[in-house]
């Protein structure tokens, strides 16, 4: 027990100066941003067919003798200069990237890459999202969809590849693709919507504690963590979810038809697989291989928007990024599934 004791107040004082050097840096961060207007990003483009030609010159390097080595670089010399003669133009694929949170954060930074490509791309390009999110906020996820959609709208392909997870609003988000590949064992579905929240009302009660809630219009609240949930309250919240779940069903059946949408929306999750089977994904294929396919006839640029960001906001990342890390690990190992 002393030594639990001694442990409990190690933890407390390093929890404590912890929070202390946070405070401080945040502090610090404050009054160097202050004054400053918010940093405006910049957009990176990277050729991607120089990564794969890089990737495959180097293992010819090692694995060929110089003689067929020598030979190679010459043949592919040779057709670089027949068909820059002829005016060989290569399709143009814009590959774009997306790690939702539950915030689905990333749109903000989406918006803008999206921007940039329809500013040039045609018809004859392509726009390939590597996909991954479990989902989130519904209004958050449905604006990141609605991103998406002025790539369809714009009559530009839209190919969504999934390799771990599109679940949810993430699967909202899949789902507008012209084509959606899934790897084999990456989950989709989940078309559902759900809605949480702990009341304490009996505990506070329990202790004399009263917590008034006020409202204007009768449906102004229905659920509270604090106040007295009534049978009423729950039903139209329930009225709530149901109205949203049946939008969710209409937009997914828009951008895929072919689907059997009250099959599909019932929350399950399905994995590439049986995905397939379900018609929630066209093709069942890696990212990796399929942009390596695409990049022997087509030209690939990655686009990402960067913004610099203050010293503050960097640290504020930081601490969030690490909570969710915690979270999601505490989670996994909850429900944590094992060959």
């Amino acid at each position: 027990m002393e030594f639990l004791a001694d442990y409990a107040g190690f933890l407390a004082k390093t929890l404590t100066l912890v929070v202390a050097i946070l405070v401080v840096l945040g502090a610090i961060a404050a009054l160097r941003s202050r004054g400053r207007g918010k940093a405006e990003g910049h957009l990176e483009v990277h050729k991607l067919n120089d990564f794969y030609k890089g990737l495959h010159q180097r293992l010819e390097q090692v694995v060929l003798d110089k003689a067929r080595l020598k030979q190679l670089r010459k043949q592919e010399a040779k057709l670089a200069k027949a068909a820059k003669k002829a005016g060989e133009h290569k399709p143009r694929v814009f590959v774009l990237d997306f790690d939702g949170d539950i915030k689905a954060s990333a749109t903000e930074h989406l918006r803008h890459e999206i921007t940039a490509v329809l500013g040039m791309a045609t018809p004859k390009d392509e726009v390939v999202l590597r996909l991954e999110s479990g989902g989130g906020m519904v209004h958050s996820y449905g604006l990141a969809a609605s991103q998406l959609a002025r790539i369809r709208q714009a009559g530009v392909p839209l190919t969504v590849c999934v390799d771990k997870v599109a679940a949810s609003g993430g699967y909202m988000m899949a789902c507008i693709g012209d084509k959606v590949i899934s790897a084999p064992f990456a989950v989709l579905g989940s078309i559902g919507v759900v809605a949480q929240l702990p009341n304490v009302h009996r505990l506070l009660k329990k202790h004399d504690v009263d917590f008034e809630v006020l409202t204007a219009g009768e449906y102004k609240r229905t659920l509270t963590i604090f106040g007295e949930n009534t049978q009423k309250g729950r039903e139209k919240f329930q009225e709530d979810l149901e109205t949203t779940h049946r939008l969710f069903k209409n937009f997914v059946a828009h951008y895929r038809p072919q689907l059997s949408i009250d099959e599909v929306a019932t929350g399950e999750v399905w994995l590439g697989q049986a995905a397939l089977g379900k018609k929630l994904v066209d093709e069942l294929k890696t990212s990796d291989e399929y942009l390596a396919e695409r990049a022997k006839s087509a030209e690939l640029f990655q686009l990402r928007y960067v913004e610099k960001k203050t010293l503050q906001e960097r640290i504020g990342l930081a601490a969030s990024v690490a909570m969710d890390r915690l979270l999601l690990n505490w989670l996994g190992r909850l429900n944590q599934r094992f060959w």
